[in-house]
């Protein structure tokens, strides 16, 4: 028996430390613990009286994943406007298109189609084989690429820019000639969840971070803008046509052009510049005379509010179809009033902390970019002189977005969150989730976690995960951690289902010293309740009930009261509230509007005349 105790504890002990190493060696492996990373060499020349150019480019791989690649991905997003392709038939059978699409694909002359073709490459020296599928360009290598090991390609390519669709291509409403977005063979992305070469439709983006030297040829006269800095003068670059940018730890590029742009600088910081360019015209020149000071501010704000911009320039191009972010740059139509110029600005710009630098897969968890911009930019235009922008709205600042969301939910259309920002079966859909839906889970917090609790929570998340393509469980752990209360359940019910939220109050029975209030949980989403009591002399008593699945509560206002927990299973919760004698003049839950409450008609009742006060929801 001894023998026997011997060997058991020793295959126990060999059993445990293979686990421990497994277990080790696999967390070691996920992300952030890598991160791909590729730099591009390129030369382009742009013939602008066909609309094409030729590349050539040198790209350096590191794989810095544990897997080996036998083969790549390359985004060629030109192929998208061409009739027949994904992006165009999708436009045609969605049932509500973007009205920039619409059918506009499908009827282009050959002339003005977008591609990328004759694409040559090799790794190493040794030619690679190259499928074009649309806009996707598929490479088998002739070599594996190790684990912490590097390739470098050389491509060489030739393309057409398409007339302007949608964010990219030449010659847009507004006549600015290039807006030169979405415009190279860009490597897709490969993570610990493997590649990400989903064909271009004309939604969201993923990308590796890397450093880049663009050289550009034009003809004399044009004035370019791009991620990046431009290494030499304007004049010079105007006058030879010769442009040069160098940018470092991005994860796209592009650019704009042309000949009637006028440009202005701005120092937000001695570490930062600010650049605006657009086409002079007699009916939208004001706004961008004054649209620099709006946005040094927002500039500010969001270095403060989220965390430092790291980059050492950020330019506003009129250019694309509406407004578009990109690394570095941000491409806006110029026809608008201060307040929508502004408006689009702001939003754009705050892209440049959650898909530039945080950089989610926003085609996976797109909520994660646009959602979390859109709460931003919110908070920000709340407070850069909004007297000057808006009237003030009434539910505050992020009202738009919950009504947004509740009519949806409402409607019976709405999608989880949780859907891939392609496969959405409508474009409202889409809309609604990513952005208005998506900020309400970033407000909504406030009434789980705390406001400021949340607030603090975004710095640390920015800080944490800068650079790191962060994913919803990364979001979620860093809001636990700062408020040391259990989210799966909000997480869960919020971004992978449609359930909503409704509570009620369903009965109120009074004596001299008591009113015990009964409340209802009627929609299927359970959330922690806020219940205010205000008597007729004007006095109030306030009560916070958490969730049991919270373990633990937000930080309570003064004189705020911490309620007993609330199980979930439960959907009625009574509790007795002391009234010393005085009359209750109403009682509401969710004072504060922080929950997407999708009827808010049930949480208020207002007591009137004298005698006993009861009463009842049937």
């Amino acid at each position: 028996m001894k023998s026997n105790t011997v060997t058991f504890s020793a295959v126990t002990s060999a059993i445990l430390l293979l686990t421990f190493s497994v277990v080790t060696n696999t967390y070691s492996c996920q992300y952030p613990g890598w991160q791909q990373k590729v730099n591009y060499d390129m030369d382009v020349t742009l013939n602008t009286s066909l609309h094409q150019y030729s590349g050539d480019m040198n790209v350096r791989y590191f794989n810095n994943s544990p897997d080996k690649l036998d083969k790549v991905f390359w985004y060629a997003f030109f192929n998208a406007f061409q009739p027949g392709s994904m992006m165009d038939v999708r436009s045609r059978n969605i049932s509500d298109p973007d009205a920039r699409v619409g059918d506009r694909i499908l009827h282009l002359p050959e002339d003005e189609w977008g591609w990328i073709k004759d694409v040559e490459l090799t790794m190493n020296g040794e030619p690679c084989t190259v499928t074009i599928e649309e806009t996707i360009i598929v490479t088998e290598l002739p070599a594996s690429i190790l684990p912490g090991g590097y390739a470098d390609f050389k491509m060489t390519w030739n393309a057409q820019v398409p007339r302007q669709i949608r964010r990219s291509g030449w010659m847009n409403k507004e006549d600015i000639e290039y807006s030169m977005t979405q415009w190279y063979p860009k490597l897709c992305e490969y993570d610990h969840e493997g590649w990400h070469s989903h064909p271009y439709i004309g939604r969201e983006f993923h990308g590796v971070w890397g450093d880049y030297d663009v050289s550009i040829h034009l003809p004399s006269g044009y004035v370019v803008a791009g991620t990046g800095q431009n290494t030499g003068t304007i004049e010079a670059s105007v006058k030879s046509g010769d442009w040069h940018f160098t940018a470092e730890n991005v994860i796209d590029f592009a650019w704009v052009a042309d000949t009637d742009f006028i440009t202005e600088s701005v120092a937000v910081d001695n570490k930062l510049t600010m650049n605006f360019l657009h086409t002079p015209n007699d009916e939208y020149d004001k706004p961008w005379t004054e649209l620099p000071r709006f946005a040094v501010e927002a500039m500010r704000f969001f270095n403060d509010f989220v965390g430092r911009y790291p980059y050492p320039q950020y330019t506003v191009a009129q250019g694309g179809d509406g407004g578009m972010e990109y690394p570095m740059m941000t491409l806006v139509r110029g026809n608008r009033s201060l307040p929508s110029l502004v408006g689009v600005t702001v939003h754009e710009m705050a892209h440049s902390w959650f898909q530039a630098v945080v950089a989610t897969n926003e085609a996976l968890y797109e909520w994660m970019d646009e959602g979390f911009t859109s709460w931003i930019e919110s908070e920000c235009m709340a407070v850069i002189s909004p007297e000057e922008m808006t009237k003030p709205r009434a539910g505050g600042a992020h009202a738009s977005a919950y009504y947004s969301y509740t009519q949806q939910a409402l409607s019976g259309n709405e999608e989880a969150l949780s859907t891939h920002a392609d496969h959405y079966t409508t474009n409202r859909a889409y809309g609604v989730a990513a952005y208005s839906k998506g900020e309400v889970l970033m407000e909504q917090l406030g009434a789980v976690i705390g406001s400021e609790v949340r607030n603090e929570a975004v710095k640390v998340y920015f800080n944490e995960w800068s650079f790191k393509h962060p994913g919803p469980l990364d979001f979620k752990r860093v809001m636990e951690k700062a408020s040391g209360i259990e989210l799966d359940w909000y997480f869960d019910y919020f971004v992978n289902t449609t359930h909503t939220i409704d509570y009620r109050i369903h009965e109120v029975k009074t004596s001299r010293d008591v009113a015990r209030v009964t409340l209802e949980r009627v929609g299927v989403m359970p959330m922690p309740q806020d219940l205010k009591v205000t008597f007729k002399d004007g006095s109030t008593m306030e009560y916070h009930i958490p969730l049991v699945i919270m373990r633990g509560n937000r930080p309570l206002a003064d004189n705020e009261v911490l309620s007993p927990d609330w199980p979930w299973t439960n959907p009625f919760y009574t509790m007795d509230i002391p009234t010393q004698g005085k009359r209750i003049s109403k009682i509401e839950l969710d004072a504060n509007l922080l929950q997407a409450d999708v009827n808010r008609t049930n949480n208020f009742i207002a007591f009137k005349g004298i005698g006993k006060t009861n009463f009842i929801r049937e």
